[in-house]
């Protein structure tokens, strides 16, 4: 008999969701507009604090694109990009003929190495290209190191993007991440902390700015009685019934950031006793982490030659589902002719690194199969 699966982050509906689906089939709004995609950006909004202004965007993909436009990106710019990261926080950069300048990252948050930055802008402005912005990440729901990366940025006058697609809820000395960047970016994709089936938002500090984004979103159309375009546009605003889903996951928002987080403790408990793996944690009380993905590192040098391969196949064989980090973008075939700046520390993550189940909705049968694949791997 097959085990049911357990997957590495799938939805979890709160209860709500339908009635405010429902709410958009009853009164007949079931285009992207309507009082739920209104809701939702407030809700978010309200959330995210900072006086921060949000848009309700089809995808975390199409808000980097429409940031990216916001942030004056033209064909032939540089945007520096973590590296260690999904490919959605740079495609974005080649839809508008720009160059993308991957950075390395640094072992304690897994994300952009401030070093590394300084060393890619310096070297860049001194080719006569000065990157015209910098896109960051909050790897798998951790804060990257926020008062370094922005001293540069602010030292060199580059702005920031933050791609916060995998970190809603994660903060920075109280802060919430998707607040720090002159441009911040969320995901609502089905394997998020909270999802709207497919979609995303855009955050900005002005209204004004807001207001743009939604115009370019909406097919760039003019003020006319008639469809007039003086701009290019895109069909990215999200609808009225994914704004929905996200209402009602919105009110449990908090609640399934707290189950992740009691999954990474999960974790941390079952492998404190195992020689050559550690969990991904904080460094320190000024980041909160969502730990929307629970990742481990595997030295096979001290694991008896177990190595990150051996323990997903082992998983595997359980039905359980795991998945390597991110393949750095600088690995990636589309990529690996553009520069990047560092050594090999995003390299030897993906080597030995290992995203485990983490959802909100795994029960307590789900940890216990996932504690005994892991014990009887390790006790052979």
């Amino acid at each position: 008999m097959v085990k049911p699966k357990i997957w590495l982050s799938s939805p979890h509906m709160g209860g709500s969701e339908q009635k405010f689906v429902q709410e958009a089939f009853d009164t007949n709004w079931i285009a992207p507009l309507g009082a739920n995609v209104n809701g939702l950006e407030n809700d978010l909004q309200e959330y995210l604090g900072q006086n921060s202004f949000v848009g309700a965007l089809s995808s975390g993909t199409a808000a980097i694109h429409l940031g990216l436009i916001l942030l004056g990106v033209k064909a032939g710019d540089e945007v520096i990009c973590q590296s260690m990261t999904f490919s959605a926080s740079a495609n974005p950069i080649l839809y508008l003929g720009a160059t993308p300048i991957f950075v390395d990252s640094e072992p304690d948050t897994w994300n952009i190495c401030p070093i590394a930055l300084e060393k890619a802008i310096i070297d860049r402005i001194e080719k006569g290209n000065k990157p015209k912005v910098i896109v960051t990440v909050h790897l798998y729901g951790v804060p990257y190191k926020i008062d370094e990366v922005h001293a540069i940025a602010d030292k060199y006058d580059i702005v920031i993007l933050e791609d916060s697609a995998e970190a809603i809820g994660s903060s920075y000395k109280g802060q919430k991440c998707g607040t720090f960047g002159e441009i911040g970016v969320l995901s609502f994709n089905g394997n998020k902390v909270i999802t709207t089936s497919g979609g995303g938002a855009i955050i900005t500090k002005t209204k004004e700015l807001k207001d743009k984004a939604l115009f370019f979103a909406t097919q760039s159309r003019d003020h006319a009685v008639h469809y007039q375009h003086s701009e290019i546009g895109y069909n990215y605003r999200l609808s009225n019934i994914c704004a929905g889903i996200g209402r009602g996951q919105m009110e449990v928002l908090d609640n399934h950031i707290d189950l992740r987080r009691k999954m990474n403790a999960f974790y941390v408990d079952l492998f404190k006793d195992i020689p050559g793996v550690t969990v991904f944690t904080t460094v320190s009380e000024d980041y909160f982490a969502n730990y929307w993905l629970s990742s481990i590192l595997i030295d096979p040098k001290l694991t008896n030659g177990i190595d990150r391969e051996t323990v997903r196949l082992a998983f595997e064989t359980e039905n359980i589902e795991s998945r390597p980090l991110w393949k750095p973008m600088h690995l990636q075939p589309i990529f690996e002719k553009y520069p990047y700046y560092g050594n090999k520390v995003a390299e030897n993550l993906f080597e030995k690194g290992l995203c485990l189940p983490s959802g909100s909705n795994l029960t307590e049968a789900d940890r216990n199969r996932i504690s005994v694949a892991v014990k009887n791997l390790f006790q052979k």
